[in-house]
């Protein structure tokens, strides 16, 4: 049992690649249907802490967070849509106090970052003597940095983890933590295990992993009633896609939320729907969507 009343410092060190993958996999795929909380992953990591270290929670404290990624440029984000979407998750980050630190994305996708993360985490472990390193990564090229701030005496967590999905390709895609990554760390931990848990479905620790509320574009409570459209989807893109109504309007946007008795995983390019109108933030969407590759269904708007 360790008695000191020393605090014992943490640093945390994101793959914001991996994380946001993660945090996808939970919004689009998972039960949970809701985004990975940056507070809540700070409070859990506060929690494991104490218990694997035995110390009381009020000792153990967070000095450094920093979270590595590369980025698309203002215009590529912007073409994209995206733009906002990074600038709002931006404001998230330095709400909570973590330091940023981007490199330019190139046409094949992230270079150097992983280098970088390495760097500055065993610089930083050197220079701020944390008691406890924590990697939010899954990266088996991330072994090298584990080996060596074991050297210096550091504890390692490595927060990672597994899961599977079908992309918006049909595809069947798998992420898995590096066992090697897993197996040098002095407290690895696989974070869909701990979720999935039985026995702590109701911790409030894991529940607070979890935005309070889940993302949806409209709620489809508040919508008002309106005519029964007809259209085609043109575009599937993970958790939403877009629909072009027969009508010839512009394209709507759609969330997986909204479909009625239908998995978006099993919705297609080309599937006949059936939708009611209704507005959201950026403007109009479909709600209420059923597909209707054959006949039409009972009408969606109240007679």
């Amino acid at each position: 049992m360790i008695t000191n009343t020393n605090l014992t410092k943490i640093g945390i060190f994101y793959d914001g690649n991996f994380f946001f993958h993660v945090s996808n996999y939970y919004l689009y795929d998972h039960s949970r249907q809701s985004r990975i909380s940056i507070n809540g992953v700070h409070q859990f990591i506060i929690h494991e802490v104490a218990a694997r270290e035995e110390r009381p929670v009020k000792n153990c404290k967070i000095v450094d967070m920093h979270y590595f990624r590369g980025r698309l440029t203002a215009y590529d984000a912007q073409a994209r849509d995206l733009l906002l979407k990074e600038r709002i998750f931006d404001d998230i980050l330095m709400k909570e106090g973590v330091i940023t630190h981007y490199l330019p994305m190139s046409p094949e996708g992230e270079k150097g970052i992983d280098v970088w993360l390495a760097l500055e985490a065993f610089e930083l472990a050197i220079f701020k003597k944390y008691d406890v390193i924590v990697l939010i990564a899954s990266d088996g090229d991330y072994l090298p940095l584990t080996r060596k701030l074991n050297t210096i005496g550091a504890r390692v967590m490595v927060l990672g983890c597994d899961f599977e999905y079908m992309d918006q390709y049909g595809n069947h895609r798998v992420t898995k933590t590096s066992q090697a990554l897993l197996d040098n760390a002095t407290y690895p931990i696989l974070i869909n295990e701990v979720i999935d848990d039985p026995e702590r479905h109701d911790d409030q620790i894991v529940r607070d992993l979890f935005v309070k509320e889940k993302y949806r574009p409209v709620d489809a409570a508040k919508t008002k009633p309106g005519e029964d459209q007809s259209g085609t989807v043109v575009s599937i893109q993970g958790g939403y896609g877009f629909i072009r109504p027969d009508e010839g309007e512009d394209d709507l946007f759609f969330h997986y939320g909204d479909l009625v008795d239908m998995d978006i995983n099993r919705l297609t390019v080309g599937d006949r729907v059936m939708f009611l109108v209704s507005s959201n933030k950026k403007g109009p969407c479909a709600v209420r969507i059923v597909v209707r590759n054959g006949e039409f269904p009972p009408r969606l708007t109240p007679q």
